[in-house]
């Protein structure tokens, strides 16, 4: 898919994926910025209950305004494959956060139970 046009969006790179869907960054030649496109995995596009979830997810995100929830610009298809266009947020992702660190409320739990252990 890199180097291909989407619609309007030039695909630049592969920036993950997951089980429901991978996600690319993508130049919107029309309004000159970088955006996101998720695509549902090809398998689930066929599946009526991941289609609607999905469908979903995307509505349900683009009803949110929040600096931590990336913005949802539009749902729409390329030859059969259903995706999302949001707004690209550049950084670290979750996984590179916590990978290797032990949750806070788990380290807090650890450290109240030792305190217990201790009295």
């Amino acid at each position: 898919m890199i180097g291909t046009t989407v619609s309007h969006y030039r695909i630049l790179e592969k920036l993950g994926s997951g089980g429901m869907g991978v996600v690319y960054k993508a130049e919107d030649t029309k309004l000159h910025r970088f955006v996101a496109l998720k695509f549902l995995p090809e398998g689930f596009a066929k599946d009526h209950l991941s289609l609607e979830r999905f469908r979903r997810e995307a509505e349900s995100a683009s009803a949110l305004n929040h600096p931590n929830i990336c913005t949802i610009h539009d749902i729409d298809e390329h030859e059969g494959q259903p995706f999302i266009v949001m707004e690209l947020l550049e950084g670290h992702t979750l996984r590179s956060r916590i990978e290797g660190k032990p949750h806070q409320a788990c380290q807090h739990l650890r450290d109240s139970s030792r305190a217990g252990e201790d009295s």
